[in-house]
């Protein structure tokens, strides 16, 4: 994509609890079609995650330190909101099974049902990751189990450090 054609920049929205290779791989690849991306951490006192916010945060940004056109944000509330909020047009979200097509599917028909000047572009997660999850990565790290090829180093050690303190 030329830089003529690329969007000024992308949300890409998550939980990211906590973030996973990929979630980099997606990013890594979204980035070429964009000037800037916005990985926004999804703040939602209903779900309960493992990480707040800040911590979310603060490994989003060193496991993302080598693309210094992604910035990481925050947010709460419904994700058109915060689109709005930020003047965006596209927000970038992937996939790894056809049990996530669905459920991304009625999202992204929603979310053009509240704001329709937003679109929703799908990724496949690379090949390597379309297997992981938060969920299945807390898992893992739950009964101390490997996770140096799944997620960053320093997620492994937030993970370890979580769970050797329950």
């Amino acid at each position: 994509m030329t830089d003529k054609n690329q969007q000024e920049f992308i949300i890409y929205p998550g939980f990211f609890d906590p973030i996973t290779n990929g979630h980099i791989n997606i990013v890594e690849r979204g980035i070429k079609l964009c000037k800037r991306m916005i990985v926004a951490v999804a703040d939602n006192p209903q779900k309960k995650c493992l990480f707040s916010v800040q911590e979310r945060m603060a490994l989003l940004k060193e496991a993302l330190a080598q693309f210094p056109q992604v910035e990481v944000d925050s947010f709460s509330g419904l994700l058109m909101d915060y689109a709005r909020s930020k003047n965006a047009k596209i927000v970038l979200r992937g996939l790894r099974a056809v049990s996530d097509f669905e459920y991304e599917f009625q999202m992204a028909h929603t979310n053009r049902n509240l704001n329709a000047e937003v679109e929703t572009i799908f990724m496949m997660t690379g090949e390597d990751y379309f297997f992981l999850s938060s969920h299945i990565i807390k898992e893992i790290a739950r009964f101390r189990g490997p996770l140096s090829n799944l997620v960053p180093w320093t997620v492994e050690q937030a993970l370890n450090k979580k769970f050797l303190s329950k």
